[in-house]
This record gives structure tokens, C-alpha cells and sequence, in this order.
């Protein structure tokens, strides 16, 4: 190798250094730009500065070099723009039915993902380097411990970690904000611990956690409940006289619904009842407390406390505790399903289209849904097969659809003439009666109202229409006016 070629080479090394150094030196400055618009509620993205400055550095570099260093600032910017915006998440199997990302985009700037990892995957991902901060779901509470190089105290009090933070040099700090948010739903509920004897199902991450805040709160004995531990689900029914229970277990959880962990009436003692499971709205366990006139609460609020602490574990910055309150009726408003209930023809469909449309949600139509999959009308339904028969089809396509969130449901004028219905209909939803006056309702094709009195028909289901809705309104009017008046009674 010649000198001049070695002392060329020398010179582009040492260019290289100052741009090293030079970027080193933008990128602190990005940080710095990162930390103010995340203070100021400013997005991390600023498309126009982008355009003029990739228009700027072009001129500058002149027709022969200005596509190479479009290019390379390009490169840069997006280099930038990665540290401008954290890469949060959270991890578990199976993650579907998650309402994370929602609630974290109401906390912060930050990209929020699900990553569903097989157990041999959470290893590896943990140790990537390919995130600022993940939350920890079902089933690795306990085992994402033992990948942490330090724990907080809390998250070594409770024994499991759902917040994993990465710091500067590398390193993982392992913390367990459901605890905050646990105290948070007890609080919010009003409900006391000190001196009660509480029931908790499970054995898990989640179990931990409560167990852990209903000791620091003074609960006066806690019942354990596995499969195989000294109180089982079988002799979990002599403690008649615990006064909480806390369900920790996924049982009831989406997509499973409609099944509760234990019989509440073998429990005498249970004031109140706790499911951390926030999806569907009210578990089976929650709906059985409910009509035994207990104090019944989900894990929503649970999960938008702990969500809160981990954003600020993320950012480093405090959050207001009102925004907990605000955020959960947001969600709730926004995946709890609309449900359309009311006699033959009132309206239901036309109405349920309008909404649908209206909010930007599915519409399902049940009855439509029942004809499609039996391949024929409801009334040759009800006249080949019988009344029951159709019941039938008209449940299950009940429990398939109302467990999910978001939508707008149609019923059949019937479905509250099956107390199997009621349930599915108030897992997930919102029940809205619509009214329309009987002499406006058609007959046709509508195999009871054409076989009986309407003013009959009616007699006998106004109490069951009221029994199941949570609002009730007219539509005698606009279609217009029928919605507006639906957004206006949901909460």
C-alpha cells in the first residue's frame, strides 16, 4: 500500500471520528428534544421539520451529492427518531384479549406492542436490548424474576415482577406495579381489608400480589385456594364465614366466559367480591355476586393503576392519579358492546345499522346471524323446527357475540324470554330498551307478534325488558334522534 493511499485513508478515518462524535453529540441533543416534547404533550414525529430539513441539507450539498446525503440524513433521522420515541410493550400468551396499548396510549408517547412469547422465547427477549420497558402478564410474573439483574423492594416483597424496566448501561430492573394496583381498586371500591378473612383462588403472579396488599392492609386471615394446595376447590366451602374473595385465576376470562372458578352460594359469608379479570366486564363470578346483592368489582381499575405506575417507571416522569378514573370509564365506554333489546319491529336493526355507523363500530344482527347459519327464514324456523329449536340456535349465537367488545348487537324480540340469556347479555354490554309505540310495529314475517295480541305479547314481556336493560329509549322518532339519545344514556 502506497503512502498517499495510507494518508488518504488516514484522512477519511479522522472525518469519520468527528462524525462519530458529531452524531454522538446530535443524538444527546434528540434525547434532550425527546424529554421536552413528552413534558409538553407534543408528538415525536415533526414531518414538515423533516421535509425542510432534508430540502436544506441537499442544497447545501449541491446536484452531485444531494441524493447520497438525502440519504444518509435520512438514516439519521430515523436513528432519532427511535430515541425520541420509547419502545414499550408487554409480554404473556396469550395477549389477544389485552386492553394494554389502549390504556398506555392515553399515558404517554411511547410505542406500546404486544409480544406473545413461547416460555423458551422470554429469556432471549428479555435480554435483547430491544425495549425501554415491558409490562409482564400470565405466565411469566414469576419466572421473568430470574432475568432481572436487580429487583426493587416492592417487587421482591410480592415475589413476582409485571414491570421490567432497561436502564442506561444494559441492565434490568425488575418491579411490580400490580401491587399499586391493587391498592388502587380496593381504595376506589371502598373496601376494607383490616380484620376480614378473605378467600384468595390461585397461586399465580396475580395471587401473589394480592396476597401481598392484603397482608400489608391488615386482612385478618387469607385462604390460599389452588388445585392441589391444603384448601382446594372442593373443601374451599368450609370457610363459610370469610367475608372477601379475590379471584387471581384466568377462569371466566375471554374467550372462556360463562364459567365461574366457585358457587358463591356454598360462600354465606361474602360481602364483597374481586376478579382481577378486567375482559369481559363482568365475569360469571361477578354476575353471580350481583344478584346476591353484593359489592362486585373487575380488574378494570386494577389494571389502569398498575398501567400508570409502569408509564412513570417508563418515562421517569409522575402522572396525576386522577387520570386512573378518567382513562377506565374511556375504556369501558369503548369496548363494552351497545345491545338493542325490545319488542318485534321496534326497530332494532335500523337503529343498531345507524349507531354502528355512527360510532365506527361492528354491527351484528342476531336474528340475520340465526337465518344465515340455519339457511332459512325465522319463520321457517319456527314453523320446521318449533319455537325451542330456534331458542336455541338464538343462544349460542348469543354467547358468541356478546362476550366480545365493541360491538353494536341486535336482538330478536324474544331473547329476554330465556333467563340462559341474561347473562351472555350482561357480561360485556351496555342493554338498551328500545320504545316504540305498539300500533307502529309490523306483524309481518314475525311469527308471534303474528299469533297474539301485540298489546299481550307486550304485557308479558315488559317486565323482562326492564329487568335487562340498563337504559331505556324511545324511537318514535328520526333514527337521527334515537341514536343521539343512546350516546347520551351510555355512560
Amino acid at each position: 500500500m502506497s503512502d498517499e493511499l495510507s494518508a488518504l485513508r488516514a484522512q477519511i478515518d479522522a472525518i469519520d471520528e468527528q462524525l462519530v462524535e458529531l452524531l454522538r453529540a446530535r443524538m444527546v441533543v434528540c434525547a434532550q428534544v425527546a424529554d421536552y416534547k413528552r413534558d409538553h404533550g407534543l408528538p415525536a414525529l415533526d414531518a414538515a421539520r423533516e421535509r425542510v430539513l432534508l430540502d436544506k441539507v441537499a442544497a447545501q450539498a449541491g446536484p452531485e451529492l444531494s441524493d447520497d446525503t438525502k440519504a444518509v440524513f435520512r438514516s439519521i433521522m430515523a436513528g432519532s427518531r427511535a430515541r425520541q420515541t420509547l419502545r414499550c410493550g408487554l409480554i404473556g400468551m396469550p395477549l389477544g384479549h389485552s386492553f394494554s396499548p389502549a390504556i398506555h396510549a392515553k399515558l404517554g408517547s411511547y410505542r406500546y406492542e404486544l409480544f406473545e412469547l413461547r416460555e423458551e422465547e422470554l429469556g432471549p427477549f428479555l435480554r435483547s436490548g430491544c425495549f425501554d420497558g415491558v409490562n409482564v402478564t400470565i405466565p411469566y410474573k414469576k419466572a421473568a424474576m430470574a432475568f432481572c439483574d436487580e429487583l426493587t423492594e416492592q417487587a421482591r416483597h410480592v415475589g413476582c415482577v409485571n414491570t421490567v424496566v432497561a436502564r442506561p448501561d444494559g441492565t434490568l430492573l425488575g418491579h411490580n406495579t400490580d401491587y399499586d394496583g391493587f391498592c388502587y381498586l380496593l381504595s376506589s371500591a371502598g373496601i376494607e381489608v383490616r380484620g376480614q378473612k378473605t378467600i384468595v383462588l390461585g397461586t399465580g403472579g396475580a395471587s401473589r400480589t394480592v396476597q401481598a396488599v392484603l397482608r400489608d392492609l391488615g386482612a385478618a386471615e387469607i385462604i390460599s385456594v389452588s388445585r392441589c394446595g391444603e384448601t382446594d376447590y372442593q373443601n374451599v366451602y368450609a370457610h363459610t364465614d370469610a367475608e372477601l374473595l379475590v379471584n387471581a385465576t384466568p377462569v371466566g376470562m375471554f374467550p372462556e366466559t360463562g364459567v365461574s372458578p366457585v358457587e358463591l352460594a356454598r360462600l354465606p359469608g361474602v360481602q364483597a367480591v374481586i376478579d382481577v379479570i378486567y375482559n369481559p366486564a363482568k365475569t360469571q363470578l361477578l354476575l353471580d355476586a350481583e344478584k346476591r346483592g353484593l359489592t362486585a368489582v373487575n380488574g378494570l381499575g386494577m389494571l389502569v393503576a398498575q398501567a400508570k405506575a409502569a408509564a412513570e417507571c417508563f418515562t421517569g416522569r409522575s402522572i396525576n392519579d386522577a387520570v386512573i378514573a378518567r382513562i377506565c370509564r374511556e375504556i369501558e365506554r369503548d369496548t363494552k358492546n351497545l345491545l338493542l333489546i325490545g319488542m318485534p319491529g321496534c326497530g332494532k336493526t335500523t337503529v343498531g345499522r345507524a349507531l354502528a355507523e355512527t360510532v365506527g363500530r361492528a354491527f351484528v344482527d342476531l336474528d340475520e346471524l340465526a337465518e344465515e347459519r340455519a339457511g332459512k327464514s325465522i319463520s321457517e324456523i319456527f314453523a320446521a323446527d318449533g319455537e325451542d329449536a330456534f331458542r336455541a340456535l338464538e343462544h349460542g349465537l348469543l354467547c358468541e357475540n356478546a362476550k366480545r367488545s365493541g360491538l353494536v348487537i341486535a336482538c330478536g324480540g324474544g331473547v329476554v324470554t330465556r333467563g340462559e340469556n341474561l347473562d351472555p347479555m350482561r357480561q360485556n354490554s351496555t342493554v338498551v330498551w328500545l320504545l316504540r309505540d305498539l300500533d307502529r310495529l309490523p306483524t309481518e314475517g314475525r311469527p308471534l307478534s303474528r299469533n297474539r295480541p301485540l298489546t299481550e305479547l307486550f304485557a308479558e314481556r315488559e317486565p323482562l325488558y326492564r329487568a335487562a336493560s340498563d337504559c331505556t329509549v324511545d324511537n318514535n322518532g328520526p333514527v337521527a334522534d334515537t341514536v343521539r339519545q343512546i350516546l347520551e344514556a351510555v355512560p
